[in-house]
């Protein structure tokens, strides 16, 4: 390298390096929203089988005759187009599709603790958010407010339904449900898709953020995720508290405004309190049973009892950490113990696609699980309601006229 009398590079020669290195720089920092999420969502949430399940004539016939709906999936968290197929993840629109979907529940991911487990997470923890959020170059806003976070994640979906109306479709009321069906029944192969939010902390405690929330078109709310919040006490919390006073002012807003309530990850001292709310119809969106598979995923079976008895609806989960099997016949298990624990009516689909688990199969891969429980000995009056029929049952008596 020429050097100057000083031995220092001249100028000319120290400018190329400079912008040589410059450029490798830029090129990095392109390359993480292009090539990291994928990265990270390929590792976080797999599909576990080598190849597809069997699936005979028999099966495949019934499963195109079904409605099915499911209560729990994660994808808008990712930063992809869900026009798409994609070779990661579980969902895009294409995919539903061949796996017969007509109902997607899509829930939005805020907050999440660093070392998160089953057991206790304190909500002071590191986020693990964040860096994807600012990885895949999300509005600034998001980077630093959880509301915002959501509402861009909304955005997101509105987006979706807006440039594909023939293909996805945004549910807000029992019309909105009845229309999507009516045109299913015509042979239109629209998806109905309601947009759920995990954990209320995007709220940031204030009640009048439950309306904005509303208004961007939030039908389904989680009291609480991972760790303790505004609300209330998490499943994997901390302390196990029930209801805050400004939990409980949520929950009556919530019945007011006939959004579904989602008890998937709350203290079982929550779950009493909502129970005892006048007007409240909880659900568990995705779930195992206690009694066929013991982790403290799983709420306690009675907790489980009681919020079938109000007209609840138990999403059963695809992944092993809720199933203690991560096949499909592991799942279709699951859900002959939740029928056995509180009956076929309360019983329906709650996957967790998209939620930095491996599953089994991916959205086009559900007829292996009508397989299964063909396998397993349900009927098909039984199979069509758990596979989409309850669940659509009970968003038509929740959801706001």
């Amino acid at each position: 390298m020429a050097r100057d009398p000083f031995g220092r590079a001249k100028p000319r020669r120290l400018r190329r390096v400079l912008l040589g290195a410059a450029a490798v720089v830029a090129l990095a920092a392109a390359a993480v929203p292009v090539f990291g999420p994928r990265i990270v969502a390929d590792r976080l949430n797999p599909v576990t089988a080598a190849q597809p399940w069997h699936v005979s004539d028999e099966a495949a016939a019934l499963h195109a005759r079904l409605s099915i709906a499911d209560l729990h999936a994660d994808p808008l968290l990712w930063d992809r187009d869900l026009a798409s197929e994609r070779p990661e993840g579980h969902v895009d629109l294409p995919r539903l599709d061949r796996g017969n979907v007509a109902v997607q529940v899509f829930t939005t991911v805020t907050k999440s603790p660093r070392g998160q487990n089953y057991a206790t997470n304190t909500a002071e923890a590191p986020d693990n958010i964040t860096p994807l959020v600012i990885g895949q170059l999300r509005p600034v806003q998001s980077w630093f407010s959880l509301k915002e976070r959501a509402l861009d994640q909304a955005a997101r979906l509105r987006r979706l339904a807006e440039r594909h109306p023939e293909a996805v479709r945004l549910i807000r009321s029992r019309a909105d449900l009845d229309g999507v069906l009516a045109d299913r029944a015509a042979g239109k192969r629209v998806i109905g898709a309601i947009l759920g939010m995990e954990g209320a902390h995007p709220l940031e405690g204030q009640i009048a953020n439950l309306g904005v929330m509303e208004a961007a078109g939030f039908r389904l709310v989680g009291i609480t995720h991972f760790f303790d919040n505004e609300l209330g006490g998490s499943l994997h919390g901390t302390s196990q508290a029930g209801l805050t006073p400004f939990g409980r002012e949520v929950v009556e807003g919530l019945v007011a405004r006939n959004m579904v309530i989602d008890l998937a990850h709350a203290s079982p001292a929550i779950v009493r309190q909502v129970l005892a709310i006048p007007g409240a119809r909880p659900i568990l969106s995705h779930t195992g049973i206690r009694s066929a598979c013991d982790t403290p995923r799983n709420l306690p079976d009675d907790l489980v009892r009681q919020i079938a008895a109000k007209g609840g609806i138990i999403g059963i989960g695809f992944w092993a950490d809720v199933t203690c099997d991560g096949t499909p016949a592991g799942i279709a298990r699951a859900i002959r113990a939740a029928i056995d624990l509180v009956g076929e009516d309360a019983v329906g689909l709650g996957s967790d696609w998209d939620g930095s688990v491996g599953v089994p199969f991916d959205a086009a891969g559900l007829p292996a699980l009508t397989q299964a429980l063909i396998d397993q000995g349900l009927t098909e009056d039984q199979i069509d309601k758990v596979m989409g029929g309850n669940t659509i049952r009970y968003l038509r008596e929740t959801l706001p006229r």
